[in-house]
């Protein structure tokens, strides 16, 4: 269970403002195209794992990378370091193990969302938990 890794997408990132958003293909590909300009700088690159969607916002799985900014389209393949829980199902799975990053990530959430940061074993768990409701 811990050599699981998965691909995801980095379509924000760490430091800048302009987001971006992936746009799957029929061919199963796809691309990040411009999404919209924040007013504050994201505080971890933040993008999806295409391969899986979430039922609570019916998009693909959010990611973070934490550590040095990464290039908005870059894919990374990672085992995931915990996944972010939240209250409304929307979790983040998180890659990466830089304490100031994990700070950073929670401080981001209200506190009414119920950010929770929890180990590798509860992301492995919900991902394969995703995996198999959409096979």
């Amino acid at each position: 269970m811990s050599d699981a890794v998965y691909t995801g997408v980095v379509e924000w990132r760490r430091g800048e403002t302009e987001r971006w958003v992936w746009r799957s293909s029929q061919d199963g590909g796809g691309e990040v195209v411009p999404y919209r300009s924040e007013p504050w700088p994201a505080p971890v690159n933040y993008g999806c794992l295409p391969a899986l969607h979430n039922p609570a916002d019916n998009a693909e799985v959010d990611a973070v990378w934490l550590g040095e900014p990464l290039a908005v389209g870059a894919r990374v393949t990672a085992t995931p370091a915990g996944v972010l829980w939240l209250l409304d199902g929307d979790h983040k799975v998180v890659f990466g193990d830089d304490e100031r990053g994990q700070a950073d990530l929670l401080a981001w959430f209200p506190p009414e969302r119920g950010a929770r940061l929890l180990g590798p074993g509860a992301a492995l768990a919900w991902l394969q938990q995703l995996a198999a409701a959409q096979s």
